[in-house]
């Protein structure tokens, strides 16, 4: 609320996201992701609406068990060790002190943390606390994985590895509600996007639904006659595929739609 006036974050979102599917929540900074994702664990009350999640609601301990959540700028006691703060978020959820030494030694090993296993944290890399903050997320095995801006902070290598760990995700069934500024590696990680701006949300869908091609790998070709392209066209239809021009791609469809509706003004 600012000067006795409610500032509305959030205007009149829908989202439906399948089980087991990536789905990309987009948006410039203070487009209403964040509070969407509040709302979605349970942390803030919608005006109007309601969020199922299961079925059931989010502020439902026995959902919210079922969710992990990695945030984008995750902060950690600088005096514990990560064997201690993966202990400390296991026992917040419930989880059997057997089991979560367990736990907590396969996944601090998983993300390559072992040999960092009894150090203090304010020991850590910026590296080494995103992977931490992978391992946090995944106490518990949850059924749903939610990531704001992972890659936040990360070299070039780190983010390849997030999109590795993100399709291992999805291998295994787990929904992935993922958010990021890298559109490049949101067209070929996720199942479908939304696209948000000033709390409304812009547009919605498969990836084959909103770019031209379906998403898929394209190839340009420069400096051929038509008669060249041709041959490659029908080179393409004999092996199954098929020749288009290049049109937009993530990226273009996000900033024409983000622009457009900042000359709006926001209007509908």
């Amino acid at each position: 609320m600012e000067k006795g006036h409610y500032l509305r974050a959030v205007d009149k979102l829908t989202l439906n996201i399948p089980e087991g599917s990536v789905f990309g929540l987009l948006g410039p900074n203070g487009s209403g992701k964040s509070t969407t994702i509040r709302m979605l664990l349970g942390l803030s009350e919608p005006s109007s609406g309601g969020i199922q999640i299961f079925g059931g609601s989010a502020k439902d301990p026995a959902v919210r068990r079922r969710i992990g959540y990695l945030p984008d700028a995750p902060y950690y006691h600088k005096f514990l060790t990560g064997r201690e703060l993966l202990r400390f978020f296991g026992r917040l959820l419930g989880i059997p002190k057997t089991d979560l030494e367990r736990q907590s030694f396969a996944l601090l090993s998983q993300f390559g943390l072992a040999d960092a296993i009894d150090r203090k944290l304010g020991a850590y890399s910026k590296g080494m606390l995103q992977r931490l903050g992978f391992a946090q997320a995944m106490l518990g095995d949850p059924e749903i994985l939610i990531l704001d801006e992972p890659t936040a902070g990360v070299d070039p290598v780190g983010a390849s590895e997030v999109g590795v760990f993100v399709r291992s995700l999805r291998e295994r069934g787990k929904t992935v509600l993922l958010c990021s500024h890298l559109l490049t590696q949101v067209q070929g990680l996720c199942d479908a996007v939304g696209i948000m701006n000033r709390g409304r949300l812009l547009a919605a869908g498969s990836i084959e639904t909103l770019l031209p091609g379906g998403g898929n790998s394209r190839l340009a070709i420069d400096g051929l006659t038509e008669s060249d392209l041709n041959e490659i066209a029908r080179l393409a239809e004999s092996k199954g595929g098929r020749a288009f021009s290049i049109g937009d791609d993530l990226e273009d469809i996000f900033r024409k739609l983000v622009i457009a509706d900042d000359k709006s003004g926001g209007a509908p």
